[in-house]
């Protein structure tokens, strides 16, 4: 009838809501990833069904955390997936890495290789090229500040000795953690990372200024180089 108003009843429309009111109600714990990305999807396409799509990227990065981790420009050669939903999916990884730094920064204290490693999980996390950062620590172990140092490739990145060194005088650190990320998922340190590590230790003891760890992190995993032994002071 021409009077009538048309709603929108399709399954498609429907299982939207269902996937809605089953976040509301029992949170994310029981979704496949294929439903995390559904429910993702749907604030970016405000109609169609997201199912293809989300199976189409999971199939094309291998896992939710491949899709999340993905940028942009990758998450767009996948049919279906725009500039707003490409947006918003690369940007879940990066808003949760505000959130755990926020964290940190409420206890801006780092007083055991644990909250070393939180530390540098909460600058790291999801980031696809390598990042190196000094962290300077006052006499309480609190934190008077970090700085980037380098910013590498997806495979590398060089730690520049005089901006450590630099960085922790101006700062007035009494002691230093470093950290750096590795993007292709290895978490255990290289040849090179130890050798950096070791010379690091040796130019921050000459000025008093003690290394207290330098932390790894690949993924959601991180690996201290205090715990494995690396930051003790050579015989002379």
């Amino acid at each position: 009838m021409s009077g009538e108003k048309k709603t929108e009843t399709t399954p498609h429309a429907g299982h939207r809501k269902r996937l809605r009111e089953r976040y509301r109600g029992e949170g994310l714990a029981s979704f496949a990833p294929h439903e995390v990305l559904e429910l993702l999807l749907c604030y970016a396409h405000p109609r169609g069904d997201m199912n293809p799509v989300a199976h189409a990227l999971l199939e094309t990065f291998g896992s939710l955390k491949g899709v999340l981790e993905a940028s942009p420009q990758q998450l767009m050669t996948v049919k279906g997936v725009g500039e707003e939903a490409a947006t918003l999916l690369s940007l879940m990884v990066p808003m949760f890495r505000r959130y755990e730094l926020t964290l940190t920064e409420e206890r801006p204290r780092i007083e055991s290789t644990a909250e070393a490693r939180q530390y540098a999980l909460a600058l790291l996390a999801g980031e696809r090229t390598e990042h190196f950062y000094v962290i300077c620590l006052g006499t309480n172990r609190s934190v008077l500040g970090r700085r980037l140092i380098a910013e590498g490739t997806v495979t590398e990145v060089a730690a520049y000795p005089r901006q450590v060194v630099e960085t922790a005088l101006n700062l007035g650190a009494q002691g230093v953690v470093l950290c750096h990320n590795h993007p292709d998922g290895r978490c255990e340190p290289s040849p090179e990372d130890v050798k950096t590590t070791h010379m690091l230790f040796s130019l921050l003891e000459q000025l008093d200024i003690a290394l207290l760890d330098h932390v790894i992190v690949a993924g959601n995993r991180a690996c201290s180089l205090a715990e494995l032994g690396e930051l003790k002071p050579k015989r002379r």
